[in-house]
């Protein structure tokens, strides 16, 4: 489902820093502008839901998309009436992708775990593809508790932590017949950090935690799940990877909507 995983010691957060600034434009050249089936055909259209109407409430009028890389997200937002959304990142290479691909989305620099705007300024924040990159995770919720309003909605798109397990993957059961094919999953609830080759040259820094993890981290800052989707994955990702039998029956991505109490 990855690539092939390295375990190593957590990095910094200035050497992780430098992975995703290192690594931006190959980010910008396989997942974004409709070179990704699985970000045009489902996480582009659920982030927009859910950040959408709220069990009657307005959707939020200021939006922070935190780790926006070159703001494929944060364009799609600010295309719904009435918000004003924020992409933020790290990487100036993605940030002035970001610039040149459109003027929608305001731009800032800044990290995750030290979020360069005041307290309660945003009615919503999405973090897609984040979380299981931030090595401080605490502190990362604790500055997306701190800049959401009272009501305020935070919407988490991960890598399925049960899925992408360190140690998991697709085993091919040649002793029974018919043959069967499963997922083997590696060990689940240990928390780990794993320098992985995603791509050729191309090595990014992984922090697994099981789900309760990050869901009792959120809860103890006042951020409430409500609401969960674990969707099979989209028809143009099947279809890119033959041989897979069981694949639409595994969730790739996870997305939490939290509330902030």
């Amino acid at each position: 489902m990855r690539g092939v995983a390295e375990a190593r010691p957590p990095l910094t957060a200035g050497g992780e820093a430098e992975q995703w600034e290192r690594h931006a434009r190959w980010w910008q050249e396989h997942f974004t502008n409709g070179a990704d089936p699985e970000y045009e055909e489902q996480i582009v259209p659920l982030v927009v839901d859910r950040m959408g109407v709220l069990g009657g409430s307005p959707r939020p009028s200021r939006v922070l998309d935190l780790g926006s890389g070159e703001g494929q997200l944060a364009r799609a937002l600010s295309r719904l009436a009435g918000i004003e959304v924020t992409a933020m990142d790290r990487s100036r290479t993605q940030l002035g992708a970001a610039a040149a691909r459109g003027e929608e989305p305001r731009l800032l620099v800044g990290d995750a775990v030290a979020i360069p705007a005041a307290s309660g300024a945003f009615g919503g924040v999405l973090a897609c593809l984040v979380l299981e990159h931030v090595a401080d995770l605490g502190g990362c919720l604790g500055e997306v508790a701190r800049v959401l309003r009272p009501g305020g909605v935070f919407v988490a798109v991960l890598n399925h932590p049960l899925v992408v397990t360190p140690g998991s993957g697709w085993v091919d059961d040649h002793m029974v017949d018919p043959p069967e094919q499963y997922w083997q999953l590696g060990p689940y609830l240990n928390e780990t950090s794993t320098l992985e080759t995603v791509s050729e040259g191309v090595r990014i820094t992984f922090h697994h935690r099981p789900l309760s993890r990050y869901v009792n981290a959120a809860a103890s800052l006042g951020l409430l799940v409500d609401h969960i989707d674990e969707p099979a994955p989209p028809p143009g990702f099947v279809a890119q990877s033959p041989g897979f039998s069981a694949l639409e029956t595994l969730p790739r991505m996870m997305i939490l909507r939290f509330r902030r109490s």
